[in-house]
């Protein structure tokens, strides 16, 4: 099958590539704004001397998200304690998502610092808004998932986006980052679309659960203490519910990624799970294909919500929904205090000239609790 418009480039295609990014005006604005000190021709200098995308990744990518880290987050880790036994396997990690960028971005430069590879990144279309992105991405190991097509096309789309997945985990040994869902979870209860694994049985042979354990899928658990893009979520939720028809426009997009780069995140942490093939195993062969593939989510949720790190916010949050004081023990009242100080703060900053603020202020709320709330769940 032939993959050239969706798969990373090839390490040979990469000086052509830097040419034509070299010479794109918006990629040169960019660039020395984020480097405002050293000159465009010593940056391009730079890329023409990085011979694979893991070399440009360390040049460049590892060294922004480093310093994004460095200023926007008070800790960032990665336990992935739960693969010690095969670190080096070739994964398909399924996680919840929360930032556009960060999600994948922080994995690989956390990666890089425990010594192993980076991983193929799952990218929607829609992001892809000038063509420079298109091709910075693609140099950063990215896939293209193509959306909004015509159901035939987009059925064609599954099968191919099916198959490259398969064939960098079994044939390439790369592993790759896929979200659980098609965008972020607007208010945080993560969980993971039947579509995701139904695209992932479209290639591969035997039964389902035979295609779902080639791929060793490892659900990996994204905690971030705060969510820079919260108000943003909120105020779409609103426009949502006023204007059914709402749709977010390319600036729209660009504004939540500019949004959780330079935002404040707090701690934040990825966490590993086992691989879920011993559990797939257990499931029954008998049962119909759908209750297969419902199993199989339902790992896959477990196993994100189990892994969460709960924040003092999250309890808080829980709390002054429910109106108690259950979760008390795990927050301070100062604590308490400075989390409801920051959700007036970001209910302040959306705009809208019919803000609902009782609404707004608990879908605020929940995106906070509901982490708490699966994860009590999936303790049980």
């Amino acid at each position: 099958m032939n993959f050239d418009e969706i798969r990373p480039y090839r390490d040979d295609e990469l000086p052509g590539v830097y040419e034509e990014l070299i010479a794109d005006p918006m990629f040169r604005q960019v660039v020395t704004a984020i480097y405002p000190s050293v000159p465009y021709d010593l940056l391009a200098q730079q890329m023409r001397a990085c011979h694979t995308k893991l070399a440009f990744q360390k040049a460049f990518c590892y060294k922004i998200l480093k310093r994004i880290s460095g200023e926007y987050t008070d800790s960032l880790s990665l336990d992935l304690t739960a693969l010690s036994e095969h670190p080096d396997a070739a994964y398909l990690y399924i996680s919840n998502h929360r930032d556009i960028i960060l999600d994948s971005g922080f994995l690989d430069i956390m990666l890089v610092d425990e010594g192993h590879d980076t991983v193929e990144i799952a990218i929607g279309d829609n992001l892809l808004i000038y063509p420079w992105i298109k091709k910075l991405v693609r140099i950063n190991k990215s896939f293209i998932v193509q959306r909004n097509l015509p159901m035939r096309q987009m059925l064609e789309s599954s099968v191919r986006l099916s198959a490259y997945i398969r064939y960098t985990l079994t044939e390439k040994h790369q592993s790759v980052w896929l979200a659980q869902r098609e965008g972020r979870a607007k208010d945080s209860s993560d969980r993971t679309q039947e579509s995701i694994l139904k695209m992932l049985t479209m290639s591969g042979t035997g039964d389902l659960i035979d295609r779902l354990s080639d791929l060793h899928i490892v659900p990996l658990s994204i905690s971030y203490e705060y969510d820079p893009c919260d108000y943003l979520k909120a105020y779409e939720l609103q426009q949502k519910r006023d204007h059914p028809d709402f749709k977010k426009t390319p600036a729209d997009d660009l504004l939540n990624m500019q949004t959780g780069l330079l935002g404040f995140k707090g701690r934040v942490h990825f966490q590993a799970t086992s691989c879920i093939n011993a559990a797939l195993a257990q499931i029954d062969r008998h049962l119909s294909k759908q209750e297969q593939l419902g199993r199989a989510v339902a790992l896959i949720d477990r196993g994100i919500h189990a892994h969460y790190r709960l924040f003092p916010g999250n309890y808080v949050a829980h709390d002054a929904l429910s109106g108690t004081a259950s979760f008390a023990d795990h927050y301070t009242p100062d604590q308490q205090e400075h989390f409801l100080d920051y959700i007036d703060r970001q209910l302040r900053r959306i705009d809208l000239p019919d803000a609902d603020v009782p609404f707004l202020r608990e879908k605020l709320l929940l995106m906070y609790a509901n982490p708490l709330t699966n994860y009590l769940k999936a303790a049980l």
